[in-house]
């Protein structure tokens, strides 16, 4: 008679995947289950499991033979990491610089799927802060200044797929909600490389974005400019605009030479 072996709970599950992820970091070499079962203690069937599964997400690569080494999706999500621990460190004294000169609250978003993630803000002291614009927060792409950005960047094909998959659900009655308002809406943000929230995302609320790039020349953020609706200026847009380039270029990106140069 067998023992049929507990089913582990999800905290155990996490606890044992990073298990095998600090044994294979370890080994500058691909490592073979054995090896691997014998260093973390885990039993071959149970190590096998949850490599298995580690290796369909791309955290683990499992070679021919039979042996382990760690995947590109660490490296790829090292890799962002990195990149947005830079790019805060990098804007924040051009966000500071842009809240002194307008007193209104400058945002720092990163797009995260279907959604635009604030990860920095200065606070303006002239109104309440608002709660889509807390550190942290989510908004859709459809409805933010900085996600039109994002849609832009995508392409035709991949906005009908967003709006398809999404459905435009509206956050306030000036949201966008149909495919063909929205194209055209990414239409004036393509032509002014600048994109605005008109009371989309929150009533009473509006916002100014421009891009940031990384030394690819990747879209890799967006820097927005919110104000209460009675005190927006639109005549902002190319200080947005402005210190978005200022904080690309500080992250290596080199615009591209106009072809009458």
């Amino acid at each position: 008679m067998t023992i049929k072996e507990a089913k582990p709970s999800s905290i155990q599950v996490i606890e044992r995947m990073m298990t095998l992820l600090d044994a294979l970091a370890e080994h500058p070499d691909p490592v073979p289950l054995k090896q691997l079962a014998a260093d973390t203690g885990l039993h071959p069937s149970t190590a096998h499991r949850i490599l298995a599964a580690m290796a369909h997400s791309g955290f683990v690569e499992r070679g021919e033979n039979g042996v382990y080494r760690l995947g590109i999706r660490l490296l790829e999500l090292g890799s962002l990491v990195k990149s947005r621990l830079s790019l805060r460190e990098t804007a924040i004294a051009d966000m500071l610089a842009l809240h002194q000169k307008t007193g209104e609250s400058v945002n720092l978003g990163i797009r995260d799927g279907d959604q635009i993630v604030y990860v920095e803000r200065t606070s303006s002291g002239r109104s309440a802060v608002r709660v889509v614009h807390i550190v942290g927060a989510r908004a859709p792409l459809h409805t933010t200044a900085t996600g039109k950005l994002f849609l832009v960047e995508d392409g035709a094909q991949a906005v009908k797929e967003y709006a398809r998959r999404t459905g435009l659900p509206s956050s306030t009655p000036s949201s966008i909600t149909e495919l063909g308002a929205l194209e055209k809406e990414l239409d004036r943000v393509r032509r002014h490389a600048v994109a605005f929230d008109l009371d989309e995302v929150e009533n009473g609320v509006r916002c100014i974005a421009a891009g940031i790039r990384d030394d690819n020349g990747e879209l890799i953020a967006g820097l927005s400019l919110s104000t209460p609706s009675e005190r927006f200026n639109p005549d902002w847009a190319p200080l947005v605009r402005e210190t978005a380039e200022r904080i690309s270029k500080a992250l290596g990106y080199i615009p591209p030479r106009s072809p009458n140069l």
